[in-house]
């Protein structure tokens, strides 16, 4: 996870300063989450979800077909993983 915004985010921090009723502090927090979140690898991104979908109740199955279809819709899609592949990146 990354610490603070590089120099080459501050434009962007500027510009949501400047179109959003955001302060600079706010906008650098914004800017970071929205960083740590396109830097989730694959694998990072299953484990979470699956936390995710189990805690709203939905079974093993559910949940995985559920990872199957959102992991292209990734900022940047990772290698299409089988269920199988899925399945042993949250078990091991």
């Amino acid at each position: 996870m990354l610490d603070s915004p590089t120099p080459v985010h501050e434009d962007l921090i500027d510009h949501l300063v400047r179109t959003t009723p955001l302060q600079r502090g706010e906008a650098a927090r914004v800017v970071l989450d929205v960083l740590s979140y396109f830097d989730e690898t694959a694998p990072e991104f299953v484990r979470r979800r699956h936390r995710e979908l189990q805690a709203k109740g939905l079974s093993n199955p559910e949940i995985f077909e559920r990872i199957e279809a959102e992991l292209p819709h990734r900022a940047v899609a990772p290698p299409q993983l089988s269920l199988r592949q899925l399945r042993r990146i949250v078990y091991g």
